[in-house]
């Protein structure tokens, strides 16, 4: 029974966030539940099952009204490459949180959407398939530091408070028409690289024309292995999460079962839509994160493999009211 639960998500307003809620209203385990989204700058439409408090994850009392009266926490909010704030949002803020649902009479469980940053994804080498075991390894920046933070700060909750808790951790998140403009060659790239940084203005204009994309290669020349998580099975894996004795203090790669190749990711659009491809070396490494222990545990499997993310992204047409807007950077 799920009468009387009420799901907090902050970050509700960002493509997690507004999959979740869809995913969960719908869901009929949890039709007498109710989601609260903890906003910030922008704001969801209030609903029958839908409550919207807005806040600050800097500030202790804005966290504190958020929390008050809820049975689980699902955390999406962060930050990118913003220091003057990353540390009061990710770390200051999630301590609130976990301070209020520990201290909380009607708290059951929280769930942490972290980030494969924190693994280094593909700057740093990995010789072997990136489980749960491993030591963290965040690439240079504030942004990888605080997904090691946030892990981190979980975990000990555990030794402390045995504190019912779970990570999600996830690759980069797609959704709509991101992974196709992840390989534009034009301003309008999604996330990094840059490519037409690294090939030059005018090769690059000449790229955007001819529709190619980029197949990035690593220092050996080999195509790179580039781990991804569609929002749609992020949204999924939550679902999964909550209430799932299996769940308690766990750590989960939550991606797709392969990595894209990139070199089969330029063969398929040649394929199907004639699009060239385009090699360029990087110092980046393949990495693949190995999912089976959300499978295990949770029951959970991705819908999203290489074919089906390109084809919902180029098949995807956007609405007038479904502007291209970038909040976060990738």
């Amino acid at each position: 029974m799920k009468e009387g639960k009420v799901v907090l998500v902050t970050g509700a307003t960002g493509k997690v966030g507004q999959n979740l809620i869809r995913r969960f209203v719908a869901d009929p385990a949890w039709q007498d539940a109710k989601i609260r989204a903890f906003c910030h700058n922008r704001l969801l439409e209030e609903g029958e099952r839908l409550e919207v408090v807005q806040g600050s994850m800097a500030e202790r009392g804005d966290v504190a009204r958020a929390v008050a009266g809820t049975t689980h926490v699902v955390h999406l909010a962060t930050c990118k490459e913003t220091p003057a704030d990353i540390m009061d949002v990710a770390i200051k803020g999630m301590f609130w949180l976990l301070e209020e649902c520990r201290e909380s009479p009607s708290f059951e469980q929280f769930i942490l959407i972290g980030g494969d940053a924190g693994m280094g994804h593909f700057v740093y080498p990995h010789p072997v398939p990136v489980t749960e075991a491993q030591k963290h390894s965040a690439y240079p920046g504030c942004y990888a530091l605080s997904k090691v933070l946030e892990e981190v700060m979980l975990e000990q909750y555990y030794i402390q408070y045995d504190f019912n808790g779970c990570c999600l951790r996830a690759p980069w998140i797609m959704e709509k028409d991101d992974f196709k403009f992840a390989l534009s060659f034009g301003e309008d790239v999604f996330g990094g690289p840059r490519w037409r940084d690294l090939v030059g203005a005018e090769r690059a204009d000449a790229y955007v024309a001819s529709g190619a994309v980029p197949v990035m290669l690593d220092p050996a020349g080999e195509p790179v292995l580039r781990n991804f998580v569609h929002a749609e099975d992020l949204a999924e894996a939550v679902m999964a999460a909550l209430d799932c004795p299996g769940a308690r203090q766990q750590l989960f790669n939550i991606c797709m079962d392969e990595p894209v190749d990139y070199r089969e990711m330029a063969e398929y659009l040649h394929a199907t839509r004639g699009l060239p491809g385009v090699d360029i070396k990087t110092e980046s490494h393949r990495t693949w994160l190995d999912n089976s222990k959300a499978k295990f545990l949770l029951g959970w499997r991705p819908q999203y493999d290489l074919e089906k993310l390109i084809d919902a992204a180029w098949e995807y047409e956007r609405a007038e009211d479904d502007p291209r807007k970038i909040w976060y950077p990738g």
